[in-house]
């Protein structure tokens, strides 16, 4: 496998790599970095409620729940004409579920936003990752074809010492 010359994009890239990770070293100078296993901060009661409503809302569990539920209240006030308390058009069934709707559609959103910082902390850290690596095998190359070019002179050395002996024997 042969190691080719970076061309001139190749370099503009790395430069710019290195530009990229100087300002963030001097943009970190004295905080603690953020890493993926350490969490974005304590949460909030609100964030945990916020999560305790999206992870119940969004479940099978309360699908189910709630459509058994609608499903007897339409029956239940369908089937007993006098003692209904919400017959027909089910007005009061209909203030429920925009209540329900009402409130829980601001806590799940509170509880995807809360989760899409963590993912874009999460793709910066990823990111961060993957500049510090490009920049390492940047070095591996540069070591890579020092000790290549030392080779070679060793070797151009040796060919010439060898030519010079050669001539000596001829002579």
């Amino acid at each position: 496998m042969a190691i080719t010359a970076p061309n001139k994009q190749e370099l503009k890239v790395l430069e710019a790599l290195r530009a990229h990770r100087r300002r963030h070293r001097e943009g970190l100078s004295g905080q603690i970095p953020v890493h993926i296993e350490q969490p974005i901060g304590p949460l909030t009661v609100g964030q945990k409620i916020s999560d305790v409503v999206a992870k119940t809302v969004g479940s099978w569990k309360f699908i189910i729940i709630q459509s058994l539920c609608i499903s007897a209240w339409i029956i239940y006030n369908s089937t007993t004409n006098n003692n209904a308390w919400d017959p027909y058009p089910f007005i009061l069934l209909n203030l429920m579920l925009s209540f329900q709707a009402a409130y829980t559609a601001p806590a799940i959103m509170m509880s995807q936003n809360r989760l899409s910082e963590i993912d874009r902390q999460h793709a910066n850290n990823d990111f961060e990752v993957n500049v510090k690596a490009e920049l390492e095998i940047e070095l591996l190359h540069q070591k890579i074809d020092a000790m290549k070019e030392k080779e070679l002179y060793a070797l151009a050395k040796a060919v010439e010492a060898l030519s010079e002996k050669l001539d000596g024997y001829r002579k």
